[in-house]
């Protein structure tokens, strides 16, 4: 699996996105090292505490799975309905999530939508 195969998946999960408050839609896509893929969409709740983010739903499927080691992840964000053009980084949340289950060779790819 190629960066750019990784960070289209997760343009694809970004159109899950339920985003009805912050209309900000994220997408992420999950590289197990056994090869399996998980992807992710940010689901939102009016008082966004409970809200989660597109990486955590992907590590959580994972996890749920029984996945406990992971290569990469692609991570791609912007305004709900409009082509990807900035980088959307992991949160500190997902990134403890990360630091959690993943090793120091952990890949994070943020895309623009160019690729």
């Amino acid at each position: 699996m190629t960066p750019i195969e990784l960070v289209n998946l997760a343009i694809e999960a970004r159109e899950h996105s339920y985003s009805p408050y912050s209309n900000f839609a994220v997408g992420a896509a999950l590289l197990t090292k056994s090869g399996k893929i998980y992807q992710g969409c940010n689901i939102e709740n009016v008082s966004f505490t409970p809200t989660i983010c597109a990486e955590r739903t992907a590590f959580f499927k994972a996890v749920f799975d029984g996945e406990r080691e992971f290569e990469a992840i692609a991570v791609v964000g912007g305004p709900a309905g409009k082509p990807v053009s900035d980088l959307c980084a992991p949160c500190g949340v997902c990134r403890q999530v990360m630091r959690e289950f993943c090793s120091d060779d952990f890949k994070i790819y943020l895309s623009k939508g160019d690729g």
